[in-house]
């Protein structure tokens, strides 16, 4: 993939945030901010603010990425740059109505039929003041156009809406946006915000946020850009985040694409909860703020937002997994006196230290409207600088927030105190504290199941789970079972069907250990599906099992993480599991867990299922394919060898792998051969598979082989892992055991004619195995797998 070299247009604490997040990926070379400010002037990697180009100056904006290579522009003047041939993560002219014109937003919604509140369009001040005489109902008046976030004005009287409509028709206070008014009925509830990327067809939405609007604490004073921000809101339940796509979000961007103007980009839109259903406010086409400051930093390391922003300019944002963190996220925005009126520009801002309680991973300081001048940093905006903290618990979130913010100081500074206060006291339990009645009726939860942990790692794990799905396998969770058409899946004649089922031993307890749960679930996938291709079969769907005393939601979707990444690996898709909280069977607070799967896979109608035993013949070539280390079989040993032996934990450096913990090089996944095995079994290159599993070489390479045949190995010819060679070697391990015992650095051992031999392995290292030959069938005398230069272990 080409580096990119982005043109990131703006000067907010979004923008800011945009840059933080960027700056992360490998995938970027260059980040040039227009114009930036004091944030992204300094500190982050590979970030340079321009100020020789105005943000509004669209020719210069072209010529500027055409000059300087860039190619992705975030966001910018979509059909200039298209047509200078560079990629634009925004919305095209058309699409970007939904935010430009309220009045065009609103009809949208009407044709679409997408709840929102009634309203009424007025383009002269005489019809739109008749028309709030009449009516009796509370009302939201709107600047139909562009406003900076503060064009919405909510009046308590008639005579504060005949105000309002004389200082936005008449005395143009938001310029050319008030050309034109929305009246609607003002909707009673709580507001949420979605952030959804789109590139037109798939939607990917991050966690639902709540800020706060208004300057003053509890709602009070003129509505502002955001003086505050949490996520994710606790009253967007996964029922609720499940009816907000399938009522408003799905039929929008569904909406767009038929009316010709398909949405790509960052699709924001302001959600009303009333007790009739979920509403929609307004559509804004890009990033909120502060929403951006305080979702992106629950985004995984891992999560690639470069990557995410380049799928959706082409269209392949259904590949993409967006993975969030399992913590809340807060923000508290600091603005300057007298915003959102006049205020003072040019005061020095100082930023004492963070508390050194604080993880540099979990706090960030998000500048808007600063200014770096040498050494100097001052205000330069009405809302200056925002401090954000992510935490286990929203509380948590919260109060990291705050004193964070009181490291920031400059004359006149103004926050609300009371971000994310109502959420809190939802939280809090008005029953603490109070005795329990004898008699008082038993729920499940009282014998120790949480039905409600299970739901929420139901709504958790539904977008990883999504990401493995493929053709004739949809990998949608949350109804009795999964499906498969296998016609759809391309098996146009009923097919053979094969079925693994294995767990992954006693590997989990090093990860139980270690507290690191996010490769188990890989391999539990690799030892089925590498089990279904030595039969030929292609691997389709997954099943898992996940068994427990008492469930951890964190822990088990890490677990399903690394199940959801090893399907994607082997191309099936998880189409169901259960997770089984079961206390008196596993102890409740252990927080021990097992999980097996099931692998079911199909060999097309007229291909040879694996072994062809009848075809193997004596002089065939046995290749060896690399394994990545223990994978999952002999840990009883290895935890005794490790902690028994060597006296080690597994916090220790390993002594067979320089700068890598012990545990962590152990729990390193087992390989998944799928994809580079079936492309040679599609070229009828292999006779033969043994997946090197518990019994090692000498056990499982018999399994293909027919009874007259033997395989001759040469030690000499392939390479032992470190790891496995310092296992023998502290174990005082014969040679016969170690060969029993563990893969010996052969996960698969495969068995080809002599004649195709260079074929295969030309295949197979194209595909990126590590392939070795090492040795042949003879006519059997003795064991069916002999090795020779065994000696070479010792």
């Amino acid at each position: 993939m080409e580096r990119l070299r982005i043109l990131l247009v703006g000067n907010g604490g979004r923008e800011h945030a945009l840059a933080w997040k960027l700056s992360q990926s490998s995938k970027v070379d260059k980040i040039f901010v227009v114009p930036g400010n004091g944030g992204t002037a300094h500190g982050l990697p590979n970030v340079e603010n321009i100020s020789s180009v105005k943000s509004d100056d669209f020719p210069r904006l072209v010529a500027f990425a055409v000059q300087h290579d860039v190619n992705l522009v975030v966001p910018g003047p979509e059909a200039p740059l298209v047509a200078a041939g560079i990629k634009c993560f925004g919305p095209s002219e058309k699409a970007a109505r939904m935010e430009g014109s309220k009045a065009f937003a609103k009809d949208f919604m009407a044709r679409c039929n997408i709840p929102t509140a009634e309203y009424r369009t007025f383009s002269t001040y005489e019809t739109a003041r008749s028309y709030v005489e009449k009516v009796s109902h509370a009302i939201v008046l709107k600047a139909s156009g562009l406003a900076a976030g503060k064009g919405v004005i909510i009046p308590s009287t008639k005579e504060e809406a005949y105000s309002a409509l004389i200082d936005i028709m008449l005395k143009k206070e938001f310029g050319a946006a008030g050309d034109e008014v929305v009246i609607e009925e003002y909707l009673e509830g709580e507001e949420l915000s979605f952030l959804t990327f789109s590139d037109g067809y798939t939607l990917r939405s991050l966690p639902p946020a709540q800020d706060h609007k208004p300057i003053f604490d509890d709602d009070k004073g003129p509505n502002t850009g955001g003086m505050g921000c949490y996520g994710p809101a606790p009253i967007a339940t996964p029922e609720l985040c499940e009816e907000v796509h399938r009522t408003i979000l799905e039929p929008t961007v569904r909406g767009m694409r038929r009316e010709r103007y398909p949405f790509v980009g960052l699709l924001f839109t302001g959600i009303m909860v009333t007790e009739n259903g979920p509403k929609v406010l307004e559509y804004n086409v890009r990033f909120g703020d502060p929403e951006t400051q305080t979702l992106l930093p629950l985004l995984t390391s891992d999560t690639d937002l470069a990557e995410i922003m380049l799928a959706c300019t082409e269209q392949w944002l259904e590949s993409v997994v967006i993975d969030v963190d399992a913590k809340f996220s807060a923000t508290v925005v600091a603005a300057a006196g007298g915003y959102p009126g006049p205020y003072v520009r040019g005061d020095g801002i100082t930023i004492d230290p963070s508390p050194k309680s604080m993880k540099s991973s979990e706090r960030a300081i998000f500048h808007a409207g600063t200014n770096l001048s040498g050494e100097s940093l001052d205000t330069a905006g009405g809302r200056v600088i925002a401090a954000t903290s992510t935490a286990a618990s929203l509380e948590d979130a919260i109060s990291a927030a705050y004193a964070l913010m009181s490291t920031i100081h400059f004359n006149n500074m103004h926050y609300r105190t009371d971000i994310g206060r109502r959420a809190l006291q939802r939280a809090s339990n008005p029953l603490k504290g109070r005795s329990t009645p004898n008699k008082q009726a038993l729920s499940y939860a009282d014998a120790g199941v949480s039905v409600s942990s299970g739901n929420e790692l139901v709504d958790r794990i539904k977008p990883l789970v999504a990401s493995t799905a493929r053709p004739g396998a949809s990998a949608k969770i949350g109804g009795f079972g999964g499906d498969l058409d296998l016609s759809a899946a391309g098996y146009n004649e009923p097919p053979i069907i094969v079925s693994a089922t294995d767990g992954v031993g006693t590997k989990l307890k090093i990860a139980h250990s270690v507290k690191k749960h996010d490769t188990i679930g890989i391999d539990l996938v690799a030892m089925n599906v590498n089990d279904l291709v030595v039969q030929g079969a292609e691997p389709l769907t997954f099943l898992d099992v996940f068994s427990c005393g008492k469930l951890d939601v964190n822990v088990a979707e890490e677990v399903v993480k690394g199940i959801a990444s090893g399907c994607i690996e082997a191309g099936c898709a998880l189409i169901g599991g259960e997770t089984a909280e079961m206390p008196g069977l596993f102890a409740e607070n252990s927080g021990l867990y097992d999980v097996n799967g099931t692998a079911i896979g199909a060999v097309a109608r007229g291909r040879q299922l694996l072994p062809d035993k009848d075809a193997m013949k004596a002089g065939d070539i046995v290749l060896g394919l690399a394994s990545s280390g223990c994978h999952s079989n002999g840990f009883s040993l290895i935890r005794k060898i490790v902690q028994e032996r060597a006296g080690l934990s597994y916090s220790d450096t390993a002594p067979w792998s320089h700068g890598e913990s012990v545990g962590d090089s152990l729990l390193i996944p087992t390989r998944i051969y799928v994809k580079s095995v079936l492309a040679a079994v599609r070229k009828d290159l292999i006779k033969g598979m043994a997946h090197i599993t518990g019994g090692g070489l000498t056990e499982n390479v018999p399994r293909m082989l027919p009874k007259h045949l033997t395989a001759i190995l040469d030690a000499d010819l392939w390479q032992v892992p470190s790891v496995l060679q310092w296992m023998k070697t502290t174990g005082n391990m014969t040679e016969a055991e170690f060969a029993m015992t563990f893969n010996t650095g052969l996960g698969m051992v495969l068995v080809v004619a002599e004649h195709k031999a260079s074929l295969a392995l030309e295949e197979l290292r194209s595909a990126g195995e590590t392939v070795w030959q090492v040795g042949r069938l003879t006519e059997r005398e003795s064991a069916s797998c002999v090795i020779e230069n065994m000696q070479k272990w010792a």
